[in-house]
Order: C-alpha cells, then sequence, then structure tokens
C-alpha cells in the first residue's frame, strides 16, 4: 500500500517534475539509459505521449548520434524513415552489427528492413528477393560486389542469431533451409556461413520440432550442401 502511494504522489499534479515543459522532458529522457525507455515511457500517458513524438527521437538522435545529421544522401531501394526508425537503425548497428563508419546507419536499415521482414507472420517475401534488395542497396552506396556480399552476410548472421527460439522461428527456418541459392549468381547467393547458421539452428536449438519425415529430408539437404555433416547435427 505503501509503494502504490508513492506512486500516486509521484504522478499527481501537485507533483514538480510533472509540471515540467515538455522539452526539459525530453532533455531528462534522452539522459536515461536506452534499456530504461520502455518502463519510462509506461509510467503515465503523457510520457507516453512524448515517446511518439519526433522531438524526442531527433534529441535522441543529436544526443547519441551525434554525425547521424551529417548524412545527407540516402540511395539503394531500402527507406530511411523518421527518427525513431533512424535512432533503432543506429542503435542496431553499434549494438548487434558492431560497426561504426559510414555505412552504419545503412546497416542498421538494412537490418531492421530484414528482420521485419522476415517476421511477417503470413508469408515471407522469398528470401533471394530480401537478400537481392540488401546486395543492391550496399551497390547503390558505391561497394564492391564482394563488399555488398561481406555485409549482406553480416546483416543475415546476425537476424538469425537473434531470432526468438519459438515455433514461427523454426517454421522460417526450416523454409529457409529448402529454398536454397542454387540458381542465384554471385553476389545475389548467401554466403555459405549464413547456410551453414540456418541448418546449424535447426539441428540444434530446433531438433525436437521435426517430424520424421521432415528432418530426413532437411538432413539429405544438409548433407548435399555440407561436407562433413556435424556429430551434433546428427544427434551425438
Amino acid at each position: 500500500m505503501e509503494e502504490e502511494r508513492s506512486k500516486a504522489t509521484l504522478l499527481s499534479l501537485d507533483y514538480p517534475f510533472v509540471k515540467l515543459p515538455d522539452h526539459l522532458m525530453i532533455e531528462i529522457f534522452v539522459r536515461v539509459p536506452f534499456s530504461d525507455w520502455g518502463q519510462v515511457s509506461c509510467v503515465n500517458k503523457h510520457w507516453a505521449n512524448l515517446f511518439r513524438e519526433e522531438c524526442l527521437w531527433n534529441a535522441a538522435l543529436v544526443k547519441c548520434f551525434p554525425l547521424a545529421s551529417l548524412a545527407k544522401r540516402w540511395p539503394g531501394p531500402i527507406p530511411r524513415g523518421p527518427s525513431k526508425r533512424r535512432f533503432s537503425a543506429l542503435y542496431a548497428s553499434k549494438c548487434i552489427l558492431q560497426l561504426d563508419d559510414e555505412l552504419s546507419e545503412i546497416a542498421g536499415h538494412t537490418y531492421l528492413y530484414l528482420k521485419e521482414q522476415l517476421e511477417i507472420s503470413t508469408m515471407p517475401p522469398p528470401s533471394g528477393i530480401l537478400h537481392g534488395t540488401i546486395i543492391d542497396q550496399f551497390i547503390a552506396c558505391g561497394k564492391s560486389r564482394d563488399k555488398a556480399h561481406e555485409l549482406a552476410s553480416l546483416i543475415w548472421l546476425a537476424v538469425i542469431e537473434n531470432m526468438e527460439d519459438n515455433h514461427q522461428t523454426f517454421l522460417l527456418l526450416k523454409r529457409l533451409a529448402f529454398e536454397g541459392d542454387v540458381f542465384l549468381p554471385y553476389p545475389y547467393s548467401r554466403s555459405y556461413k549464413v547456410q551453414w547458421r540456418i541448418f546449424e539452428r535447426l539441428f540444434t536449438d530446433f531438433r525436437d520440432c521435426f517430424p520424421q519425415s521432415d528432418y530426413y529430408d532437411l538432413m539429405a539437404c544438409a548433407k548435399q550442401r555440407f561436407q562433413p555433416i556435424p556429430a551434433a547435427w546428427l544427434g551425438y
């Protein structure tokens, strides 16, 4: 009861903190660790609305990624998006992809694009189309075919690593494994590392999810692509 009364006091209209103007509230929020923003935005409706506004995310970009405003040109098929998406892209690039160069924001947007497309619950686009879009994005930025292939592989691996262990991920990985890249020319074929990681997750993280027929079909597919097959994939 005491804790509830304290919360009520904090959120009451008489409490000085809630009387601060929005621009000062935003300056405070952008100095709070990013990992706590979800909790902060749930305190009350007004704070939640502030986290939906471009003003807060513009301030967050300036505070956390001051060089981001210098990027003017935005080539390629993957859109840039508003300030909130830009912040998410830069955060993903720094914390997940471990990139901090002139391509970091583009790589972050590409990571978000691939992750969102693969997580479409009904029917994601074919992986060849998605991979081709990523390759075209980096080639449009002036990167060589080899560099585009390297960056695309980095993004694919990061997305695969960060998928949750659930039934939807199992179905998605199984579909990616069976699709393959047999008829796609370089650099539009996914790298060996990406294909390996798809099968590795299936045979280790989701081994118990397979119907027997699917398991043998997928194992036959794996044996055509990889030699030797790791013992862990075989269950021992």
